[in-house]
């Protein structure tokens, strides 16, 4: 539900985008780029969200739009080559889901609109502002970096005896850094010692829950997926518990409420 919400939002936004430029050529077929650091399958839903969104305002592919995918497959070094097709292509407005994919098509056109999904767009310096953010990019904003000291919190009341957390990120996500500068701010007032460990694959995963077990992390134990999945973790999507790893519904219904108040305390 909530990423048919995004989408559909998203959906207004580009239309609202491309549609006054060219409101005197009711023919014309537009064409969106779309355009994801991860794969064609880890975007199904999105996308059939997002065609939904198009499909409620009148829109549909094929018909009287038009939609260039581009995935990067999990290699974010590839963005840079899959904007610069869509460049080439001329779209009329790319659809940036995601930090890497929004920062990647920030640095390929300054002339095309960018409506981009990022969780930190003013920390990682893609924007200058939410309420202002200047150039061709607007869009939305998870908050994903704002909720980064209330979910260290939840798994700590969750098992008030952990002590050491393994914090799993991705160099080359923008957002990444941010949130681990977050966690790591957060963590001593919560009296736990966390473990920073680099993670750009599927290997470096292994790798990294193989370090956790020798480090003594207690949601990182055992690198056994089925023993894996018993131990808590928290993230912001729901793949955390997909990809085999325990998420009580006390924390899903406590990020909600928490997600909830910031957005009305932002109007």
């Amino acid at each position: 539900m909530q990423a048919k919400f995004l989408c559909c939002i998203l959906a207004t936004v580009i239309l609202t985008a491309i549609y006054p430029v060219h409101a005197q050529q009711p023919t014309k077929v537009f064409r969106i780029g779309y355009l994801s650091s991860t794969s064609s399958e880890r975007q199904k839903s999105r996308k059939a969200a997002f065609q939904q969104g198009l499909r409620d305002l009148g829109y549909v592919e094929g018909k009287n739009i038009a939609i260039e995918y581009r995935y990067a497959g999990q290699k974010n070094e590839r963005l840079s080559q899959l904007v610069a097709e869509l460049v080439r292509l001329n779209v009329d407005v790319i659809l940036a889901a995601g930090a890497p994919a929004a920062h990647a098509a920030k640095s390929g056109t300054k002339t095309i609109p960018i409506v981009m999904q990022s969780g930190d767009p003013v920390g990682t310096g893609l924007v200058a502002s939410l309420a202002r953010p200047g150039g061709n990019i607007t869009g939305l904003s998870d908050f994903t970096v704002g909720v980064v000291t209330k979910r260290l919190e939840l798994l700590k009341e969750v098992v008030p005896s952990v002590s050491r957390v393994a914090v799993l990120w991705n160099p080359t996500n923008p957002t990444n850094p941010v949130t681990l500068k977050e966690t790591q701010t957060a963590a001593p007032a919560l009296g736990v010692t966390l473990l920073s460990l680099e993670v750009k694959d599927a290997d470096d995963i292994e790798r990294a829950f193989a370090v956790s077990l020798w480090w003594g992390a207690y949601d990182s134990r055992k690198t056994d997926h089925r023993a894996r999945g018993q131990q808590p973790a928290a993230g912001n999507s729901r793949n955390v518990g997909r990809c085999g790893c325990w998420r009580s519904d006390v924390v899903r219904d406590e990020f909600r409420r928490f997600i909830s108040s910031r957005r009305c305390l932002r109007g």
